[in-house]
């Protein structure tokens, strides 16, 4: 007996060894400092342009003119935000803007997750369906088509225009209806057997097991939907109704005030064109880099649910 406890002791004790040998901290070798300098290389190249943008709003001309390349501001001037914040079509575009990205967002998930979870269902012609839906990834009827069907539904110069036309990303849609397949199908079953319609084990078994995903998700519909211009420029003609993404293009193009004039309204200030340029582009990205952190934690597990069926 007092050998076996030995033995046992023995074994105990060897398994503290490699437990603790495999907590121990790792050296830090040459590879590891060639890893960190090429990760901090990347860090700055995409870091740098959003801080130049910054400074090339707050400095004055002549120091912008003398040092392309600066990493503190010797001066700081609000001139070009004061001209921004006082144009009543920025203004007017933000109200535009936020209405798109809020009404948009919120029609494009619903129509995702519940075309993602009817293609999860044993309905008759669901492959034919899902190929259909597939097959608009590649071809479309082109710009004239659309331009015309667009016409036909009398969306023309309205805000709806940019909303209803796009309803789901096929990519998005995919990736969630994957993930509503990998989950274990006792969960409908049990919830079938205590009489839940589809519609009640959608909302209350599979939307909170997906959180993480369709908060992914969500926010990149919602980047998508604060950054789209292009629908606005065809079929938009009343300035009034211009989301902000337009208005800023608009700026950029007139910033070198070559006319009195930068936007309908607007008076030509006393500052110079890049610095109009850069202050209203952190105006436009300020509120989407204000939205990353609250939705943060969901990324490094929104993206691997649903990216690998198994």
């Amino acid at each position: 007996m007092s050998a076996i406890a030995n033995s046992e002791k023995n074994g105990n004790s060897q398994e503290k060894i490699v437990l603790l040998k495999s907590n121990r901290i790792q050296k830090f070798t040459l590879t590891d400092a060639i890893l960190i300098f090429i990760l901090s290389l990347f860090a700055l190249t995409i870091l740098y342009p959003f801080y130049n943008a910054v400074l090339v709003s707050l400095v004055p001309q002549q120091l912008y003119v003398r040092s392309r390349f600066m990493l503190w501001p010797p001066e700081i001037i609000l001139d070009s935000y004061k001209f921004v914040f006082k144009s009543r079509l920025i203004w007017t575009s933000l109200f535009n803007s936020t209405i798109i990205t809020f009404f948009g967002t919120a029609y494009n998930m619903i129509l995702t997750v519940l075309c993602a979870y009817a293609l999860t269902k044993p309905i008759p012609g669901r492959r034919f369906f899902r190929f259909l839906i597939i097959f608009t990834m590649y071809f479309s009827g082109g710009i004239i088509p659309y331009y015309l069907l667009i016409k036909d539904l009398k969306l023309m110069n309205t805000l709806a225009v940019m909303i209803i036309p796009t309803g789901i990303a096929i990519m998005y849609m995919l990736i969630i209806s994957n993930y509503f397949k990998s989950l274990p199908p006792s969960l409908e079953e049990s919830a079938k057997l205590d009489g839940a319609s589809d519609i009640t084990i959608l909302i209350r078994i599979i939307l909170p097991l997906s959180l993480p995903l369709l908060a992914t998700f969500t926010l990149y519909y919602v980047v998508d939907r604060w950054n789209e211009w292009f629908s606005a420029m065809m079929f938009i003609r009343t300035t009034t109704k211009w989301p902000l993404q337009l208005t800023l293009r608009k700026i950029i193009q007139d910033a070198n005030f070559a006319n009195t004039t930068l936007v309908p309204g607007q008076v030509k200030p006393d500052t110079y064109g890049d610095s109009i340029k850069m202050a209203s582009i952190v105006v436009t990205m300020f509120p989407m880099m204000m939205l990353y952190p609250f939705l943060q934690k969901y990324f490094l597990s929104g993206m691997m649910l649903g990216a690998v069926k198994e």
